[in-house]
C-alpha cells in the first residue's frame, strides 16, 4: 500500500527486483539505487550491495575491465554511501559503514567506517558511525527523534 502512494518508491523496487532476478546481482532488499546510477551489465553476478547502502545518480560500480582483461566481485558493504558520479573500480570491497565522496575514483579497498574522496579516492576520515543510506550517524535531521527511523534502526539490529 505504501508503495502506490509513492510511485518512487514502487519505480525503485522493480528496478532493484529486476537487476536481481534478471541479471543476478546480489542486491539486498533494503539497498537503494538511484534510477541514473549504472551498475556494469558485462559481468552482472559480481555486483554486491548490501543493506541499506544508497548509490547515488550517476554513480557507476565496475565488474570487468576490457584492457586488463579482468573480471571481478566488487561488494559495497552494509549502510553505504556511494556519492554521485562516483566510480568504483573492478575487485574494491568497500567496507560496512563507509562513504565514497561524489566524484570519487575508488581503485583500492576502503576499510569499514571510513571517508574517502579524491581521484584517486584517499580515506580522509575514518572510525566513523553511519545509519540507515550512508548518513552519519547524528547529523542533519537523523539527529531529530524520529519514530520511524528509530523502528528501522530497531528492525536492523533484530
Amino acid at each position: 500500500m505504501r508503495l502506490l502512494r509513492h510511485p518512487r518508491l514502487f519505480v525503485l523496487g522493480i528496478r532493484r527486483w529486476y537487476l536481481a532476478k534478471i541479471f543476478g546481482m546480489d542486491l539486498h532488499p533494503t539497498c537503494s539505487i538511484s534510477l541514473k546510477a549504472r551498475l556494469d551489465l558485462d559481468n552482472p553476478r559480481g555486483v554486491h550491495i548490501g543493506a541499506f547502502s544508497y548509490v547515488a545518480f550517476e554513480a557507476t560500480i565496475l565488474t570487468h575491465d576490457m584492457t586488463r582483461g579482468l573480471r571481478a566481485d566488487t561488494y559495497i558493504g552494509e549502510r553505504c554511501f556511494i556519492g554521485g558520479r562516483s566510480i568504483i573500480l573492478p575487485g574494491v570491497r568497500i567496507g560496512n559503514g563507509s562513504i565514497v565522496g561524489a566524484g570519487s575514483v575508488v581503485t583500492r579497498d576502503v576499510p569499514p567506517g571510513s571517508i574517502v574522496a579524491g581521484n584517486p579516492a584517499r580515506v580522509i576520515r575514518s572510525g566513523i558511525q553511519t545509519v540507515r543510506g550512508g548518513c552519519l550517524k547524528g547529523a542533519g535531521y537523523l539527529a531529530i527523534s524520529d519514530p520511524w527511523l528509530a523502528a528501522a534502526e530497531i528492525n536492523r539490529a533484530s
